[in-house]
């Protein structure tokens, strides 16, 4: 039996089976679109029971790793360095999202039928909720400026069980930031039973997510063929925009985390890639950045020298916290929905996108292919887009988003990890160290 789930979990999320769904949609949504219509209430369970799984599962994640690292012992020599490195990388990197995503506007530009089409869709209240109606072709409906001081009032939750109840994710986040920093300091005795709690919880969310993934294959054929029987193809291909400027964004982070690597080891460009390439071609294979870690520390120890046990606690650290691929996914995710509805974004806004997309992507620890994606909706709700409608298109080419946010989040995790632990590698004058061998 377990066996056969490996066979499963291995299928339900291969590149071919996810583009064979997407394409059998297609024609099914064309072919019988009353059928297809009927069956939308597969897909409409499937994102309650992701919208079940969320809430919990961030909070234990975001509790639990921040505990685990105000209490490692073996990191407070470089605790200083590694907060300032996980600070720059994320805010860096979203702050490139913006650029590109600003640069190269893939939500500009489209076609009023297109714009039409899909403004159909958002006007509809497809999970029977008091939705707002909103089309993307023409204005949005006047709202009122946004003020700091309303922000904040919005996001700390004066009653974290009415925040539960109503599906207030970002105040839940917050709630799990302070939380997480107030056990980390509490005594091992008074917190070991908490985090033992949290573990378990966290465990359980992934192993649910891991069952949920399943039965992506036959969602994804309900999700698309119920957008092809009310919409057609068409809006469809404006996620080619959308692709080509996280493709470009990833590929900028991807050659400075290799300027960084060589830097911080002192090697030469091509044991740098030796390093690496393992970890590249896995990462791409699978889409699963936590199933790459012992490569990614063999590369950084057997190729570029560095210490081993300081890497072994570093990389499992940058993988976890320095979610930088969705990071970039959720700034330019939102952009994106912002430049569809010709929104003007105004100052404030861009810090709003900034800091949000790096709480959502620190959340995202642990999350995979529909959660993860439905995390862009905390950025959007703080600035009154509409996000769950659109989840179909983000969903339809999350096989490409998705390896595009696993390789940048591997690379950013080996380049943090080394830069935390390059003054330790100068003192030490290592070289590369001989294939079988460990510092």
């Amino acid at each position: 039996m377990k066996k056969l789930t490996d066979i499963l979990r291995e299928k339900s999320t291969s590149p071919s089976v996810v583009l064979a769904s997407v394409i059998a949609g297609l024609c099914l949504g064309n072919l019988s679109p009353g059928f297809s219509l009927s069956i939308n209430f597969v897909s409409e369970l499937y994102v309650n029971l992701l919208k079940m799984i969320t809430l919990p599962f961030m909070m234990a994640a975001v509790i639990y790793s921040i505990t685990l690292l105000l209490k490692s012992e073996d990191i407070s020599g470089i605790l200083g360095r590694i907060v300032s490195l996980f600070f720059f990388f994320m805010f860096a990197c979203t702050l490139l999202g913006l650029v590109v995503g600003f640069v190269m506007g893939p939500g500009r530009g489209l076609s009023e039928h297109t714009l039409s089409m899909l403004g159909k869709l958002v006007g509809e209240d497809l999970n029977h909720t008091d939705q707002i109606e909103m089309t993307l072709f023409g204005k949005l409906p006047v709202v009122n400026s946004l003020r700091i001081s309303d922000t904040l009032m919005g996001i700390v939750p004066n009653n974290i069980f009415v925040a539960l109840f109503n599906g207030d994710t970002v105040k839940v986040l917050i709630f799990s930031l302070i939380i997480g920093l107030v056990v980390g300091h509490l005594p091992s005795q008074v917190s070991q039973p908490l985090i033992d709690a949290l573990n378990g919880i966290f465990h359980a969310c992934l192993k649910l997510t891991i069952w949920l993934n399943y039965l992506l294959p036959l969602v994804l054929i309900a999700m698309v063929a119920y957008q092809t029987a009310t919409m057609g193809i068409e809006p469809l291909k404006m996620m080619l925009g959308f692709i080509v400027t996280l493709g470009v964004a990833s590929l900028i982070v991807i050659f400075v985390s290799f300027i960084a690597l060589q830097r911080a080891s002192g090697q030469k460009w091509k044991t740098v890639w030796d390093s690496q390439r393992e970890t590249i071609f896995f990462v791409i294979a699978t889409r699963n950045s936590m199933a790459a870690i012992p490569l990614m520390i063999d590369g950084l120890v057997k190729h570029l020298g560095f210490n081993k046990s300081r890497i072994e606690l570093m990389v499992p650290l940058g993988v976890s916290l320095l979610r930088v691929g969705p990071a970039l996914f959720y700034t330019i995710a939102t952009l994106f929905i912002a430049q569809l509805y010709g929104r003007v974004l105004l100052p404030f806004e861009w810090v709003i996108i900034v800091i949000a997309s790096v709480i959502a992507a620190f959340a995202s620890s642990g999350m995979t292919g529909l959660t993860t994606i439905s995390l862009t909706g905390i950025v959007c709700s703080l600035l009154g887009l509409p996000f769950e409608s659109l989840i179909v298109l983000f969903a339809a080419i999350d096989t490409l988003s998705n390896t595009l946010r696993v390789v940048v989040t591997a690379l950013c995790a080996n380049a943090f990890a080394a830069m935390a632990c390059k003054q330790e590698n100068e003192n030490q004058s290592l070289k590369a160290v001989p294939e079988g061998c460990y510092v």
